[in-house]
């Protein structure tokens, strides 16, 4: 069952002017709506700016569009503020030389969960059993005959700060949203009173509004107020929802049918996971990955496998394996394109290390790939050459996400340490919470033995309790490397993740710039340094060598 609302929402304009309140309520279709929820917001513009109007229309607008833009491995808060603080910036920027500004307060509910943001003096509260709770707090200064002046607002600062909350939804509750032309009127007793007595959400709205004008405010008054009439399964998505009605499939057997699949072999086979090699109906190879029996009763298992194709649905691109869609799915596996080619370990094992022409086509590939993974807020975890397949394409893909973790998303054991000790980046070690800087450290330790065959610390062991100090140069196996991938490559294996690249950006640009370096630092061709003292040293070889062929002819 999908996550059930009613609600109403008023406004009116009061003995003002004009109207510069603004609600906005997004109610997407249910997918859009189970990955990134729904949306309501009310902004109260700043009536002494250059226009209050504006900014509080703009902003509902901006943040309409462009939280559904955001990945939906982000999470809610993360996405929101994000689009806010670039939404501040350009608030700032298009006053005309004064401030556009506005309060907001928004919500968003997404499965059994809420997430509320809030900058200003409009109002949040939860109404329940009788119970009115007000969840945010008025950012207006406590002196005397100050109190309707903002210290926080969408444009007021260039560091915007807002206030978020996260929290989980109960059945029955109502949330309500009110601008200060209605809360300072009326006050919570008021609130409440109407609130008891108008059970459906548009006429309580219309009622708070109402008696706000009737009660003397001299303000524009707005009132949003949603009821949740039922709760979502708890899963990540509603593939989640259907892991009971999904046994895991019987062994599959070679020239089997199953679901539509034509089952060519068993590929591999571990504790962890099954993967056979299966043929479409227009004979295309695909690989299906479910789980060995022992593992059927593993509380974990099933979501596992089920979040690391969501993880692939959602980085879909060049650098990742096409996923299959499974609209007819009846047992518990997903299907993943096969590509032609070699993993990096199998190429350095039969060729040994990759000369500098192949690995300055393939070091920007593989940063490119995590700077597009992180940006989808997705860490891959297991960074090795055994999981970048070369592709007979030409195509770099980073293989098995069966370690990769989510922030906020992810369930992430105490005391464990995914991925393969060799990689891992030292903090790791020490008990440091998963970051994007463990996969750069990763790709890292990768690109250096790609290049030299050996480890920058040598090789760890799992029960090894390592210790680092300073990494080996890779120019000491590798004495031909020029003196910036030497220093790159220092610089990301660091043990000191503050001495490393902080984004794949920065280490893609380092690796840019470095190159184009390397290229204008090469002594140019003679010709092009001297031309006219080549050409005159060709027409004066040609003339002596004439010279000569005449004297030869003449004797």
């Amino acid at each position: 069952m999908a996550l059930q609302l009613t609600f109403g929402e008023a406004s009116a304009t009061g003995p003002r002017p004009e109207n510069q309140d603004a609600i906005r309520v997004v109610t997407p279709a249910p997918a859009l709506a189970a990955s990134k929820g729904y949306l309501f917001a009310l902004a109260d513009g700043v009536s002494q700016c250059a226009d209050g109007g504006l900014a509080a229309r703009a902003t509902l607008q901006a943040l309409a569009l462009d939280y559904y833009a955001t990945p939906e491995t982000w999470a809610v808060a993360q996405s929101l503020d994000r689009l806010l603080v670039a939404h501040n910036r350009w608030l700032q920027a298009n006053g005309g030389g004064q401030p556009l500004l506005t309060t907001l307060t928004a919500l968003v509910l997404r499965g059994r969960r809420f997430t509320l943001a809030h900058v200003g003096d409009c109002r949040a509260y939860r109404w329940h059993g009788g119970q009115l709770e007000r969840i945010s707090e008025d950012h207006v200064w406590e002196q005397q005959g100050m109190q309707h002046v903002l210290k926080r607002a969408m444009g007021l600062d260039q560091h915007l700060v807002v206030d978020y909350l996260d929290g989980e939804l109960r059945e029955g509750e109502s949330f309500l949203m009110v601008s200060d032309g209605v809360w300072a009127t009326l006050g919570d007793p008021g609130i409440q009173r109407i609130l008891h007595d108008e059970q459906d959400p548009a006429a309580a709205t219309r009622a708070l509004v109402s008696a706000a004008h009737l009660a003397g405010s001299q303000d524009n008054a707005s009132a949003l107020l949603v009821r949740i009439e039922g709760l979502p399964e708890s899963a990540l998505a509603d593939t989640l929802a259907q892991l009971e009605h999904w046994p895991l499939p019987p062994k599959l057997r070679e020239g089997q049918d199953f679901e539509g699949w034509q089952v060519e072999r068993l590929l591999a086979e571990s504790r962890q996971s099954l993967i056979y090699r299966v043929r479409d109906a227009q004979a295309r190879r695909w690989l299906l990955k479910t789980l060995p029996s022992s593992r059927a009763d593993e509380a974990q298992a099933g979501p596992s496998l089920l979040l690391e194709e969501w993880f692939l649905r959602r980085v879909a691109g060049r650098y990742f394996a096409e996923v299959h869609p499974l609209p007819q799915r009846q047992h518990l596996y997903y299907v993943q394109r096969e590509y032609a080619g070699q993993t990096l370990a199998e190429q350095v094992r039969l060729s040994g290390p990759l000369g500098l022409p192949e690995w300055l086509d393939l070091a920007p590939r593989l940063v490119r790939a995590l700077g597009m993974l992180h940006r989808r807020n997705i860490l891959h975890r297991d960074i090795k050459p055994e999981n970048l397949l070369w592709g007979d394409d030409g195509e770099l893909r980073m293989l098995d996400f069966g370690l990769a973790y989510c922030p906020g998303l992810s369930r992430d054991e105490a005391h464990d340490l995914p991925g393969t000790p060799s990689y891992i980046a030292p903090e790791a070690f020490t008990g440091a919470a998963p970051g994007a800087q463990h996969d750069l450290y990763a790709a890292g330790v990768t690109l250096y033995h790609l290049l030299t065959g050996h480890y920058p610390y040598g090789e760890i062991e799992a029960f090894q309790h390592p210790r680092f100090a300073s990494p080996t140069p890779a120019s000491r196996y590798r004495p031909d490397l020029p003196n910036w991938i030497d220093e790159s490559l220092s610089r990301a294996v660091n043990a000191d993740p503050k001495q490393r690249y902080e984004t794949a950006e920065e280490w893609l640009l380092a690796l840019e710039q470095g190159e184009r370096q390397s290229l204008s630092s090469r002594p140019r061709p003679l010709l092009e340094r001297e031309p006219v003292k080549v050409w005159r040293t060709v027409a004066l070889v040609s003339l002596l060598v004439n010279l000569i062929l005449l004297v030869l002819l003449l004797k």
